[in-house]
C-alpha cells in the first residue's frame, strides 16, 4: 500500500492542490488572526499601556477595597505605602502619579494660561530607561535633582524651550528646574506636562494633591503591605481597557468568535473538496478492492494521503500567515493613521496552533468521505450522490435533527437576551446556524432556482448544473454562507457599537473645542478668524457672565446658548431645557466631589447671587442656565466663550494648536474635548480594521472553496461539457454557464447570509451591547451591507474564471475520450 500511496499522491498531485490551497488558507487565517491580534495589543499598549512599557506587573490599589489613597484622588495607593514600595525596589519600580502645583518662569511670569495660568502638573519619570514611557522629542531625559523635561505640547504653548529654566512649588518646596528635553506622552493616563526624577517629586509629597496612582514593576514585586494587589501588565491594561466598555471585553469575543469560524469555514470547504476528490477516484478505489486490497488498507492509505497534504499544506500555511499578517499591519496603519497596530514578536502559541488546526481540519475534513469510500462495493461505478430525500429515512432524520436544532437555539437566544448571557447567546447562535446547515440540501437549491429564474433562459442551464447534487450545492455555499454571516453580523455590531458610543460621546463631550475667556470678553474678529482656521466647521461666540459657583476654585463662564445646535454633537440638547431656577454643570470638573445633581449651588457675578440646583451633563468649565436665570445675574451679558465644532476627518491635533494660538494672542484658553473623543475610539478603531482584515480572509477561504468545487467539478463533468460543446455550445458560452453558476452559488450564500447575519447581530445588541450601552439602538449599515453582497458576487464570477478557461480548453473529442 505504501506504493499505492506514493503513486496516488503523485497521479493525483493536481487535484490534490485544491484541498492543500483550502488548508493553507485556513491555517494561514489562525495565524494571522493571531499577529493581528498581538498587533492590536501591542498597539494598545503603546498608547494606553504605554506607562507599563518594560515592567512586568502593575501595583494598584483594588477597586472594591478602602479608600486610602489622599482626599483628592480617592482610588490611588496610600502614600506612605508607595513611597515605600518605589523605595525597596529601586531601578525596577516606576512610580505613577502627579501632583498639580504653582509654576512659573525664570523672570518671575507664570507659566500657563486662563484658569491654569500660573499652574502645571508635575509628574515623576522612572530611573531605568526601559521603564520610561515617555518619547524623548528632543534633548535628555533628567539625570538629577534640578532638572526636567517638558511635554511638546505644553512647551510650544508656553514657549518654553530646552535650556530654560522654570520655578515650580511655592514657599520651602519652590525649586528651579532646569528643562533639558521636550516629550510626548503616548497616552492620557498620568500624563503631565512636567517631569522629573523620583527624588525631586518627593520634594513636594506634603502638597494635597501628591500620589501615587500606580506603581510599574520590573522582576518580583515582592511582600506587599495590605491595601495594594498586583497584577501582569497585560492582565491590567486589558481590564482596564475592558471597564471603558462596562466590562465587555471585546478583544476576546473576537477571539471567539474568530476561533470558531476558522474552524467552521475549514473544515466545510476541506471536506466538500476531499468529497469531491473521493467521489471521482471510486472506480480507482473499486479496482483496489477487486485485486485484493482490504477495506482497512484502502481506508488507511486515503488517510495517509490526506495526513500528507495536512502536514505540508499547515506547514506553507504557517509561513503564509505569518507573511500575510505582518503585511496587514503596516497596510491598516497606512489606510487608519490613527489606528495604533504594533509589531508584535513572533506569536509562536499561534504558529503551533495553526499547525495543529492545519491538520486537526484536513483530518476531521476527510474523515466521512474516507468512511463513505470503503462503503462503497467493488463493482461499484462512479456515480453522483443521490439527493436528500425528505421521504427517505434518512432524509427525515436529518430535516427532524435540523427543525429541533432551530427551535433549540431560538429558545437559547430569546434566554439570552432575557438573561443578558453571552455565552448561551453563542450556543443559541450555533444550534440555528447548524440547523439552517442541515437544512441546506433542501433549502440552498431552491434559493437557487428561484434566483436562476431571474436569469431568464440563458441561465437555466447553469441553474440545473448549480442543484444537480444538492448536498455538494449546500456544502459549497454553506462555507460562504458562513463568512458573510459572521461579516454581516460584525459590520452590524460595530456599526451599532459606534453609533451608541458617538452618542454617549456626543452627550458628555458635546463641544468639541470652546476659547474661553475670563478677563475680556471675545472679539467678533476673534470669532472670523475661529471660522477661518482649516478644519473648524462651524463656530459660535456665547453670551454669558464670569461668576463664582460653589464648588470651583475659580470663576467659571456661566451662559445662556439658544443657538447651541449649530455646534453641539448632541444637538444643543444639553443647553437647551434648562428650566429657571437650575444651571447644567460638568461634574467631573467639580473640584468639591461631595456635591451631586440635585444639590443646590451658589451662583455669584459681581454682587448678585443666585441659589441653582445642579443638573449634569454639561460641558467643561462652564455652567448652562436659562435665559431668566442669566438675566437675574446680568444686565450686560458678553461673549466670554466661542464653541467650536470640527470637520469630520479633521486633523484634531493640528486644530486644536491652530486654535490654541489664536486663544493666546486673545488671552484666552482651549478646552478640548477632541484628544478626549479620540482615545475612546482608539480601541474602536483598532478592533474595527482588525475585524475588517479577518472577515477579508474569512471569506476568501470560503471563494477558495468555491472555485475549487467549480474546478473539480470541471473535471468531474468533462464529457458532459465536451457533449454540449459538440451540439453547438461555444467556448464563451461555456464559459459564461459556468460564470453563472458560481454567481448563483455567491448570491443565494450572500443573501441569505446577510439576512441571518442581521438576525445575529439583533440578538447580540439585545443581549450585551444594551447591556454595557443603555441608550445604544439597533444601527444597519445598508451601503457596506450592499458592498458585501456585490464584492461576493464579483467574487465568485472570480473564482470561475479559471475551472471556465479550463473546461473551454478541451475540445470536443478530446472530452468525450476521457474515461
Amino acid at each position: 500500500m505504501r506504493t499505492v500511496l506514493r503513486a496516488s499522491l503523485r497521479i493525483h498531485a493536481r487535484r490534490y492542490v485544491a484541498a492543500a490551497i483550502v488548508v493553507i488558507a485556513s491555517v494561514a487565517f489562525v495565524v494571522v488572526i493571531g499577529v493581528l491580534t498581538s498587533g492590536a495589543r501591542a498597539g494598545l499598549m503603546e498608547k494606553s499601556g504605554a506607562p507599563y512599557r518594560g515592567a512586568d506587573y502593575v501595583v494598584d490599589a483594588p477597586v472594591d477595597g478602602p479608600q486610602r489613597g489622599p482626599s483628592c484622588c480617592p482610588g490611588t495607593l496610600d502614600t506612605s505605602d508607595a513611597i515605600a514600595l518605589v523605595e525597596r525596589l529601586g531601578e525596577n519600580a516606576s512610580g505613577l502619579g502627579r501632583v498639580d502645583l504653582p509654576a512659573h518662569r525664570e523672570g518671575g511670569a507664570p507659566l500657563g494660561s486662563g484658569d491654569f495660568r500660573g499652574e502645571t502638573t508635575v509628574g515623576p519619570i522612572a530611573a531605568a530607561e526601559d521603564l520610561r514611557w515617555q518619547k524623548l522629542v528632543s534633548g535628555r531625559f533628567p539625570a538629577r535633582t534640578g532638572e526636567a523635561v517638558m511635554h511638546v505640547w505644553d512647551a510650544q504653548a508656553q514657549e518654553v524651550a530646552v535650556g530654560d529654566r522654570i520655578r515650580v512649588g511655592e514657599g520651602a518646596t519652590a525649586t528651579d528646574l532646569e528643562v533639558v528635553g521636550l516629550v510626548e506622552s503616548p497616552t492620557t493616563w498620568t500624563q503631565a506636562a512636567v517631569y522629573v526624577t523620583w527624588p525631586q517629586y518627593l520634594q513636594w509629597r506634603d502638597s494635597p494633591t501628591w500620589h501615587v496612582g500606580s506603581v510599574a514593576v520590573r522582576g518580583d514585586v515582592g511582600q506587599l503591605p495590605e491595601g495594594m494587589t498586583v497584577q501582569p501588565v497585560a492582565e491590567y491594561v486589558s481590564e482596564g481597557l475592558a471597564g471603558l466598555n462596562n466590562d465587555v471585553d471585546a478583544f476576546a469575543l473576537m477571539l471567539l468568535l474568530f476561533a470558531g469560524v476558522a474552524l467552521v469555514v475549514s473544515v466545510l470547504v476541506v471536506a466538500n473538496t476531499f468529497s469531491i476528490l473521493f467521489a471521482q477516484r471510486l472506480r480507482d478505489f473499486a479496482l483496489l478492492r477487486c485485486v485484493g486490497a482490504t477495506r482497512r488498507q484502502v481506508l488507511g492509505s486515503v488517510r495517509r494521503e490526506a495526513a500528507a497534504v495536512g502536514v505540508l499544506a499547515s506547514l506553507t500555511g504557517t509561513l503564509v500567515g505569518v507573511g500575510l499578517g505582518y503585511g496587514l499591519l503596516p497596510l491598516i496603519n497606512t489606510l487608519a493613521p490613527t489606528t495604533p497596530m504594533g509589531v508584535p514578536a513572533l506569536p509562536v502559541p499561534w504558529l503551533l496552533g495553526g499547525l495543529a488546526v492545519g491538520l486537526l481540519v484536513t483530518m476531521v475534513a476527510s474523515w466521512l468521505p474516507t468512511r463513505r469510500v470503503v462503503r462503497v462495493s467493488p463493482l461499484a461505478a462512479l456515480r453522483p450522490e443521490a439527493a436528500v430525500d425528505v421521504h427517505t429515512a434518512t432524509g427525515r432524520a436529518r430535516l427532524a435533527l435540523a427543525a429541533l436544532l432551530l427551535v433549540a437555539g431560538l429558545a437559547l437566544l430569546g434566554m439570552a437576551m432575557i438573561g443578558d448571557s453571552t455565552v448561551v447567546m453563542l450556543a443559541g447562535g450555533a444550534s440555528v446556524f447548524t440547523g439552517v446547515l442541515l437544512f441546506g440540501p433542501v433549502l440552498v437549491p431552491r434559493l437557487v432556482r428561484v434566483t436562476g429564474a431571474l436569469l431568464g433562459p440563458g441561465g437555466r442551464l447553469a441553474t440545473e448544473n448549480a442543484v444537480r447534487n444538492p448536498r455538494r450545492t449546500a456544502t459549497t455555499t454553506a462555507a460562504l454562507l458562513v463568512g458573510v454571516t459572521l461579516t454581516t453580523a460584525v459590520l452590524t455590531g460595530m456599526a451599532t457599537w459606534r453609533a451608541a458610543m458617538d452618542e454617549v460621546s456626543d452627550r458628555h463631550l458635546p463641544i468639541d473645542a470652546a476659547l474661553i475667556s475670563l478677563d475680556e470678553p471675545l472679539t467678533t474678529d476673534l470669532l472670523d478668524q475661529v471660522r477661518r482656521t482649516p478644519g473648524v466647521e462651524q463656530a459660535i461666540a456665547v453670551n454669558g457672565a464670569v461668576a463664582r459657583v460653589t464648588g470651583f476654585d475659580n470663576p467659571i463662564p456661566v451662559l445662556t446658548a439658544p443657538d447651541a445646535a449649530q455646534v453641539a454633537r448632541d444637538g444643543g440638547a444639553f443647553a437647551q431645557g434648562v428650566e429657571p431656577g437650575t444651571i447644567r454643570l460638568d461634574l467631573g470638573s467639580f473640584v468639591d466631589p461631595s456635591i451631586r445633581p440635585g444639590d443646590r449651588v451658589t451662583v455669584s457675578v459681581g454682587d448678585r447671587q443666585a441659589q441653582l440646583r445642579v443638573i449634569s451633563l454639561g460641558s467643561g468649565q462652564t455652567g448652562v442656565v436659562a435665559p431668566e436665570t442669566l438675566a437675574q445675574l446680568t444686565d450686560t451679558p458678553e461673549p466670554h466663550v466661542i464653541w467650536v465644532r470640527a470637520a469630520p476627518g479633521v486633523d484634531s491635533l493640528q486644530l486644536v494648536d491652530d486654535l490654541d494660538g489664536l486663544a493666546d494672542a486673545a488671552g484666552a484658553e482651549v478646552e478640548d474635548a477632541l484628544q478626549a473623543r479620540a482615545a475612546g475610539n482608539r480601541e474602536l478603531d483598532i478592533l474595527t480594521w482588525s475585524v475588517l482584515g479577518l472577515l477579508g480572509i474569512s471569506v476568501a477561504i470560503a471563494l477558495i472553496g468555491i472555485a475549487n468545487t467549480l474546478g473539480l467539478s470541471v473535471l468531474e463533468r468533462a464529457r458532459e461539457h465536451a457533449m454540449l460543446r459538440a451540439l453547438g455550445l461555444t467556448r464563451r458560452q461555456l464559459r459564461r454557464m459556468l460564470a453563472a453558476e458560481a454567481a448563483l452559488l455567491s448570491v443565494v450564500a450572500t443573501l441569505l447570509g446577510t439576512t441571518i447575519g442581521v438576525g445575529f447581530a439583533w440578538v447580540g445588541y439585545e443581549t450585551f451591547v444594551k447591556r454595557a450601552l443603555t441608550r445604544a439602538t439597533m444601527h444597519i449599515p445598508w451601503p457596506s451591507l450592499a458592498a458585501v453582497v456585490l464584492i461576493a458576487a464579483l467574487a465568485g464570477l472570480l473564482a470561475a474564471v479559471l475551472p471556465a478557461r479550463r473546461a473551454a480548453r478541451v475540445t470536443p473529442a478530446a472530452g468525450l475520450s476521457l474515461d
